[in-house]
C-alpha cells in the first residue's frame, strides 16, 4: 500500500488571495486604475497568472501588481465582502477603484 507523505505546510483547501496593484486599459495611460484582484488559486504564482488572465478578459493591457497576500477571515466592509464570498465560489473578483 502506497503511504502519501503529510506535508503540513500545504493548506487543504486553496487559499483565497487578494492582489493590490494598478491596471492600465489603453496603451500610454499613465493613471492607471487601483485594482483588488480577489481569487482562490492554490499558490501565489498560480494566483497572479489568474489574475493576471482575468484583467486581460476585462479589457486591460497591462498591469503592475504590489502586493500579493491571503485572506484568513471574511472583510467586514463592501465591497470585499461581496468578492471574497465570490472567491469562495471559484470567481475571480476585480474591485476597480476610481
Amino acid at each position: 500500500m502506497p503511504v502519501t507523505p503529510d506535508n503540513d505546510n500545504m493548506p487543504d483547501e486553496p487559499l483565497v488571495f487578494i492582489i493590490i496593484g494598478k491596471a492600465y486599459e489603453a496603451d500610454g495611460d499613465d493613471e492607471g486604475i487601483d485594482i483588488h484582484v480577489m481569487l482562490r488559486a492554490p499558490d501565489d504564482d498560480t494566483a497572479v497568472r489568474e489574475a493576471l488572465n482575468a484583467l486581460a478578459e476585462e479589457g486591460f493591457l497591462q498591469a503592475d501588481l504590489d502586493q500579493i497576500g491571503t485572506l484568513t477571515d471574511i472583510p467586514d466592509e463592501e465591497p470585499h465582502a461581496s468578492a471574497y464570498q465570490g472567491a469562495l465560489e471559484g470567481e475571480v473578483a476585480i474591485i476597480r477603484f476610481a
